[in-house]
């Protein structure tokens, strides 16, 4: 069993994963100029962003899950070059992922301000309550305009990365992130919270119309486009089958993000302070999580196209080397984190000692459980690749609930620890996940080509 590849391996996975890396590094600035344009504004502006976008969240996952269940059939199919089944799995792709997001839209606009109250609770820390509610409000009601153009975009983008053209995503990210760059220094003086929502708004429109515009003026570049949509029907035997392996993942990270928001809601005990200042982490820290997240989808994408061959030896080979690769990656996060601790609370001028000395720690802990992280993310899109979308859901959500959020609620509500000790505990406790994780992937059942009996 070799762990490292050569030189020609890397190269290959790098061309895949590279790109994916630059769009989600890009992708996830916005968020960073978001926050630090947001903080000028005081804390109980940057909390109610925090609360909103942990709420938002949910609904990115949703999409996620959409697309990866979907798109565990697309990667295969792209592997043998059968782009009539692409073109059925993009039509399912789009219509369910804006089916989704209108089904998500209407939900925020009507529900939003009851569950950003879950966050608001009074620690004496000296906050407004009530201005953190709305501001919290008035910016998820704002980004949930973003919905139908993220949700069209994450189609287009899947595809053309399953199809090894994963520059285009890349690039239109980038100009997303000048134009959500130059608006935010525009509008947040102008429009507070509303101004930063709108700028996110308008990078999101445009970063969707360069990928569908270059999809379609080039469709000799990615041929599943042909045609396309001529009609919205797929056939009901793949529709099925898409279904029924697609549900499990899509509800598995629906849940995950749920579980993610009620260990946020944990920390919201110890105040808005304690949320502002998490936020200031999460954010820098998905900033370079990207990392070994965008590894992850690259790793689902080399495998499902290995898979789709029907080469299970060169799957099993290729993903050893994948998953210590992930590894070593997770420990350089780890590094990064570190110095960014140092650096990046400094950067809110305008936020108190306090908030930036809890930010710095918990940035801290995030570097140290990137490793953990890191790998058990690379085991996770393992077992995904080939199929098996139950064993998937209980291994991901099994480890959010059981695992992070049990270890969030009980340690906040049972003990008298500070919040600071509380997060690192979350984060160290996803080394048990690496050990099923482990587990999973030496038992070898995703090893499985699931587009072989598949009536298209």
């Amino acid at each position: 069993m070799k762990l490292i590849g050569t030189k020609e391996f890397y190269k290959s996975v790098f061309h895949i994963a590279i790109p994916i890396m630059i769009q989600n590094v890009v992708t996830n600035s916005v968020s960073l100029v978001n926050n630090i344009t947001v903080s000028n504004l005081g804390t109980e502006s940057l909390a109610g962003v925090a609360i909103a976008n942990s709420l938002i969240s949910i609904y990115y996952l949703c999409i996620f899950g959409t697309i990866s269940a979907t798109g565990i059939f697309g990667a295969q199919y792209a592997g043998r070059k059968d782009y009539l089944g692409e073109r059925f799995i993009f039509r399912l792709m789009i219509t369910l992922s804006i089916v989704f997001s209108c089904a998500w839209m209407l939900f925020f606009m009507l529900a939003g301000k009851p569950m950003i109250g879950l966050f608001l609770h009074d620690s004496g820390d000296g906050t407004d309550l009530a201005l953190t509610l709305s501001e919290a409000y008035r910016y998820i009601f704002a980004m949930s305009i973003s919905f139908l153009p993220y949700s069209i975009n994450s189609a287009y983008s899947e595809m053309l990365r399953e199809n090894n053209r994963a520059r285009i995503p890349m690039i239109s990210s980038i100009v997303a992130l000048v134009m959500s760059l130059v608006l935010n220094l525009i509008l947040v003086p102008l429009l507070g919270v509303i101004g930063a929502a709108t700028a996110s708004v308008i990078s999101r429109f445009v970063e969707c119309i360069i990928n569908v515009l270059w999809t379609h003026k080039y469709p000799e570049e990615v041929p599943f486009i042909y045609h396309a949509f001529d009609t919205l029907k797929v056939p009901a035997p793949l529709a099925k089958t898409v279904l029924i392996k697609g549900i499990p993942l899509i509800i598995s990270e629906t849940l995950w993000s749920v579980g993610e928001t009620v260990i946020t809601q944990s920390y919201s005990y110890h105040g808005v302070t304690a949320v502002a200042a998490i936020n200031m982490a999460v954010t820098i820290s998905s900033l370079v999580n990207t990392a070994f997240f965008s590894m992850g989808v690259a790793i689902g994408i080399i495998l499902g196209n290995i898979l789709g061959t029907g080469d299970m030896e060169k799957a099993k080979e290729t993903d050893y080397k994948l998953l210590t690769l992930s590894f070593f990656i997770g420990i350089a996060v780890g590094a990064v984190l570190i110095g960014a601790g140092l650096v990046v609370p400094q950067i809110y001028t305008s936020q108190t000692a306090e908030v930036k000395n809890l930010a710095r720690l918990f940035i801290w802990c995030e570097a140290a459980g990137a490793p953990f992280r890191a790998y058990g993310n690379g085991t996770y899109y393992t077992v995904r690749s080939g199929g098996d979308t139950v064993m998937t859901f209980l291994y991901d959500c099994g480890s959010i609930w059981f695992l992070s959020a049990a270890t969030a609620y009980f340690l906040t509500h049972f003990t008298s620890l500070g919040v600071v000790t509380i997060y690192l505990a979350v984060k160290l406790v996803e080394g048990v996940k690496c050990l099923i994780g482990t587990y999973l992937v030496a038992k070898g059942k995703w090893l499985t080509n699931i587009v072989d009996a598949v009536e298209t």
